[in-house]
């Protein structure tokens, strides 16, 4: 046993040739990857929902007797379009009345003009006193608020007799319909709900660290991709609005984008998943996501030099998108370790496993940084270090 103890220690030892490297043992097995310089977007990917611009339920004002139903469910209706009519006879009736009375005080308000006429000529022959003059033009201005009254009456009766007709809000498709003719409907009765379909919006949460990016998009009036399930293509959209509240308990603020929707793609109610981007990271430096390691003192990773030494450098990462990273602290061109990391030592030596482009476990931009003349032999077969038999 002592005799092991003795080997370790020379093990440990630096070699006076310089065949050991520095720390000791063999150099540790690793893939490496080429950091490139691009343009990343800050794409932010959440779970949304459609929602309609307008819907609306649409109700009677009044109690009445439905007497006829023009149109069906499911059915698109145009603004304006006639829905329902109801039973409007009392309703005319009370019009009629309303202008007769009207006619009637009209034709005493003229009659009255006329005496007063007559009586103002009268005056200025001495004929009648003033005060007879007076009178007849006191009972003038009475007649005349009559009429104004009645003119009031007849539009409030015209009001009334429209709401027997109840005509789409807005353009949209007809929801389902369950009233039919000489059912008595009454304001706390929905009839049916039109709701519009194109344009349609799509709301979805935004994490509030997002929040500055999120509001220079809605000024830009940024695209906005709808994925819908079953369809290949994004829909496209735009940016229209940005909650003026952040929810304080999930931390997101409600944002929504209006989308074309003539083929119908979009549902209201339906979860679709969004994807903005919010700003654009210009030539910055992207590494493998493979490469960080998360320690104690923050984010680094190793970057190797021409001569297989390892330096670990702490690096800053400013996105993730997908398997790649974008970092700070590391040039473009120079090689970073994405796996074996956990056997390499700061300022240890390395071999590269030479892996074929595509293979589990290469890089995801394609590159492996394998040098020729690297520990790795020529037939494939690594080196491995010596195994201690125990006594």
């Amino acid at each position: 046993m002592s005799a092991d103890k003795s080997a370790a220690r020379n093990a440990k030892a630096p070699s006076a040739k310089g065949g050991a490297v520095a720390g000791g043992g063999v150099p540790a097995l690793v893939t490496l990857a080429t950091a490139k310089k691009q343009d990343v977007p800050v794409t932010v990917q959440v779970n949304g929902s459609v929602v309609s611009l307008n819907s609306v339920d649409l109700r009677p004002q009044v109690t009445n007797t439905v007497s006829a139903v023009h149109v069906k469910e499911g059915q698109f209706v145009k603004a304006g379009q006639l829905l329902f009519s109801l039973d409007d006879r009392n309703d005319q009736a009370n019009l009629a009345r309303a202008r007769a009375q009207q006619q009637k005080d009209e034709a005493t308000l003229a009659d009255l003009e006329r005496q007063y006429r007559r009586s103002q000529e009268l005056v200025a022959q001495n004929f009648i006193a003033k005060s007879a003059a007076d009178a007849t033009l006191s009972q003038l201005e009475a007649q005349r608020a009559a009429v104004a009254a009645d003119r009031a009456a007849v539009q409030s009766a015209q009001v009334a007799l429209g709401y027997a007709t109840l005509r789409a809000p807005i353009a949209g498709r007809i929801g389902a319909v369950n009233i039919y003719p000489g059912t008595l409907v009454q304001p706390t009765l929905s009839l049916v709900t039109v709701t519009q379909l194109d344009p349609i919006a799509v709301s979805f949460p935004v994490p509030e660290g997002n929040l500055q990016d999120l509001l220079e998009a809605a000024r830009s009036r940024s695209k906005v991709e709808a994925v819908v399930p079953g369809r290949g293509e994004p829909l496209t959209g735009t940016l229209d609005f940005v909650d003026n509240t952040v929810d304080p308990q999930i931390g997101t603020v409600r944002a929504k984008a209006v989308f074309a929707n003539a083929d119908q793609s979009l549902w209201p109610g339906q979860f679709v998943g969004t994807r903005i981007t919010v700003r654009m990271l210009n030539g910055v430096t992207v590494v493998p996501a493979a490469a960080l390691m998360m320690l104690s003192d923050g984010a680094s990773l190793y970057v190797v030099d021409e001569a297989k030494t390892a330096t670990r450098r702490k690096v800053k990462a400013l996105h993730t998108f997908g398997t790649q990273v974008a970092v700070s602290g590391v040039e473009p061109g120079e090689q970073v370790v994405i796996e074996g990391s956990q056997n390499v030592r700061p300022g240890g030596k390395v071999r590269v496993h030479e892996k074929a482009p595509g293979a589990p476990g290469a890089p995801s931009n394609g590159t492996t940084g394998v040098t020729p003349g690297s520990a790795a032999s020529s037939d494939g077969t690594d080196a491995k270090p010596p195994r201690r038999e125990r006594a």
